[in-house]
């Protein structure tokens, strides 16, 4: 499975909350809550939800993807987060993308998508319409430089 983390959807995080715990928005909230996005993390399952988060807090279900990635799927997290007392750093994803058994290995080998090693700062410091941006460069690629016309000598 994997995330997108640079689409936003049209649902705002305050809908998101009502969904989980309404009685959460009855007490004192986040000062940003109105500038949370949340992001479509794939078409699959839109309606599973997704915290791509820094390691910090306790949480019902997170796995540890490394010393500084976790991902939660459990609305305690989305609660704590409406309060202010979630982690640092986090991403919000409703939905996810899958692919068939040994469907991602061929598509890696060939050559379908371009891997880095995940970089911290391009996942929280750099806005979202610019992170797949920031990914290609920390493979020396250039986007600006690619050229969008294919078949053409």
């Amino acid at each position: 499975m994997g995330l997108i983390l640079s689409v936003p959807m049209e649902i705002s995080f305050r809908e998101v909350v009502e969904q989980l715990d309404s009685d959460v928005l009855k007490g004192e909230l986040a000062s940003n809550l109105a500038d949370i996005p949340v992001y479509l993390g794939g078409p699959v399952e839109p309606e599973h939800g997704f915290v791509l988060h820094s390691p910090q807090g306790e949480w019902t279900a997170s796995m540890t993807l490394s010393e500084q990635l976790v991902l939660t799927t459990s609305g305690d997290i989305i609660s704590a987060i409406a309060t202010g007392n979630g982690p640092e750093h986090f991403i919000i994803a409703l939905g996810y993308a899958g692919w068939g058994a040994g469907q991602l290995e061929q598509e890696m080998t060939q050559n379908t998508w371009l891997s880095v090693p995940a970089d911290m700062n391009s996942l929280w410091d750099v806005p979202a319409e610019q992170r797949w941006e920031k990914a290609a460069m920390l493979l020396g690629v250039d986007l600006n430089n690619i050229s969008h016309d294919i078949g053409h000598a």
